[in-house]
């Protein structure tokens, strides 16, 4: 029995996708450098509150004063990110030091650990390299892959049906592999969009500019390592650059459309992953609109983290189907 590593599992997944929706919050309101330091925020271990110490704080950091909205939503990230990373901890331990039945987990709980270890250090990085779009892009892919890692791990500790999937069902893994595939490239589209500032670039849809193809500059706008020590909040591409990523990221999202709907139709034919099919069908659709919806409204904070939330549920409904195609009786 493994009741024990899936209901640890199950909690850690909960946590990794707050700490995913709340990252994109910190980001998204533009206090991913709340904090100048790390791990401490302006060398304390919450943030300063008292006058005399927000004083010290300006002192210590005058190319970056102290903001307390900011400061508070980035130090609430990383503690939240912290208590993730305990637990992570704590199934590795029990995978290793458990029950003989919890072996089986060393490789999975171990790569985790690993991952999220490295994971922290692209936090440090993110900070201490002033946003570098490289390094933030990693740290969003870094934490959707912890959240899928810990989810494989609930998934395959829970206890598995007593019947095989039938031939039909096993067929489908190929195309929801191919479909997380598609999806992944699309996330890593969506972060290098995010991490360039080039959202806002096209204020209308379906065009940009008022133009179906605008001047854009692939070559400069996928260029994934700049010079370190300048500060990238804000941006600092050109307008074509941005419009190149821009557009990139629009023909990933019809692309991922069109490969999600096609995989969920399918879906919807096979009785035991009809609920799945249907589950996928409706993210899918809501996550295209949140992302017109960030472009026709300007971005507004609410519907952009809604839309980072979609990419992880999408993800997530991916890697249960898969699940669902290859579960073994035992």
């Amino acid at each position: 029995m493994t009741q024990t590593m899936h209901r640890l599992a199950m909690i850690a997944a909960i946590i990794a996708f707050c700490v995913v929706v709340l990252g994109a919050w910190v980001r998204l309101s533009h206090a991913g450098l709340g904090c100048p330091d790390w791990p401490g925020c302006y060398g304390q271990l919450t943030w300063p509150n008292a006058v005399e110490e927000i004083k010290t704080a300006n002192q210590a950091f005058p190319e970056r004063p102290f903001e307390s909205n900011k400061a508070w939503r980035e130090m609430l990230h990383r503690y939240l990110a912290g208590s993730l990373m305990l637990l992570v901890f704590a199934m590795s331990w029990l995978a290793w030091r458990g029950p003989e039945s919890y072996r089986k987990f060393r490789l999975l709980t171990t790569i985790v650990v690993l991952l999220i270890i490295f994971q922290a250090l692209l936090g440090m990085w993110t900070v201490t390299l002033k946003l570098k779009p490289v390094i933030v892009m990693a740290h969003l892919l870094g934490g959707l892959t912890t959240f899928s890692l810990i989810l494989w791990l609930m998934f395959s500790s829970r206890r598995q049906p007593a019947d095989k999937p039938s031939i039909k069902i096993r067929r489908m893994r190929g195309p929801i592999v191919a479909a997380i595939v598609v999806l992944s490239i699309q996330i890593a589209l969506g972060g290098w969009t995010s991490a360039n500032y080039a959202a806002l670039v096209c204020p209308e849809f379906p065009t940009c500019g008022g133009q179906w193809w605008p001047e854009t500059n692939f070559r400069e706008g996928f260029i994934l390592w700049r010079e370190i020590g300048v500060n990238y909040e804000g941006g600092l591409l050109d307008q074509p650059s941005r419009v190149a990523i821009h557009l990139a990221h629009r023909i990933g999202a019809v692309v991922t459309l069109l490969v999600l709907t096609t995989l969920a139709l399918r879906l919807l034919k096979i009785p035991r992953l009809r609920t799945g099919g249907q589950l996928l069908m409706g993210l899918v659709l809501v996550q295209f609109t949140l992302g017109v919806f960030n472009v026709v409204l300007y971005l507004p904070l609410p519907n952009a983290v809604a839309h980072n939330a979609g990419a992880a549920l999408l993800l997530a409904t991916l890697l249960g189907l898969l699940n669902k195609t290859s579960t073994r009786a035992r």
